[in-house]
């Protein structure tokens, strides 16, 4: 590993990964570079509940937990919501700007892949842990990409069948009403709406719901 420069930090900082090894290499990394308290999640819940009861000042965060899809875009959203000076990374194997632009909204400052040097996980903390913004130049340049190639907005990554769904939800129609509409089932409105606010950053279904109206207004 190349050399790292050392900065202190009297705030813990909280890393919230379920992988083992992606959680040793972000201790390496912030041991090296002389951070002393550093706690550690490996679950959604835990690391909400961490995150209340240390009240860190920097949380490096991923996306993607086993068994819960892009549960990690409504955690951000969760604690900048308690704390709004809370300064997030976010470290994750997505590349997709779509995703990435999605995590800015949700309250992160910074954004960096994991397949990258670990030189570059240190570079984004100390500009985060400063209240600075960090992209990598081509996420940036993709991610600004987005406000002029509306082909590629959150909405359109929706499949055919979840752009119906919302459609409906956007003239106020019942789960029950849209699953007979479309001649599916119940269930299979619930769980396209459960993947239609993961893809499109949103928590509930009252935010959901605002999201249809606002393209339905926008169709329109």
């Amino acid at each position: 590993m190349n050399a790292i420069p050392t900065i202190q930090t009297q705030a813990p900082v909280l890393v919230i990964d379920d992988h083992p090894i992606v959680l040793q290499g972000c201790r390496r990394v912030l041991e090296d570079a002389g951070v002393e308290r550093i706690a550690e999640a490996t679950t959604v819940v835990a690391g909400y509940r961490a995150f209340h009861r240390l009240k860190p000042a920097m949380v490096i965060c991923d996306l993607t937990f086993q068994g819960s899809g892009l549960a990690g875009l409504a955690l951000v959203r969760r604690m900048r919501d308690v704390d709004p000076k809370v300064r997030i990374l976010v470290f994750s194997m997505h590349n997709d700007p779509v995703i990435v632009a999605r995590a800015l909204e949700a309250g992160a400052l910074g954004y960096v892949l994991k397949d990258h040097a670990s030189g570059e996980l240190f570079e984004a903390f100390d500009r985060v842990r400063a209240g600075q913004v960090y992209l990598d130049r081509r996420l940036a340049t993709e991610v600004a990409m987005l406000r002029t190639d509306p082909r590629r907005t959150p909405e359109a990554q929706l499949t055919p069948r979840e752009q119906q769904i919302l459609a409906r939800l956007a003239q106020g129609k019942s789960y029950g009403a849209i699953a007979s509409d479309l001649s599916v089932s119940y269930k299979t409105v619930t769980n396209a709406c459960s993947q239609m606010r993961q893809k499109l950053g949103v928590r509930t279904l009252a935010e959901l719901i605002h999201v249809a109206v606002t393209q339905a207004q926008r169709q329109g």
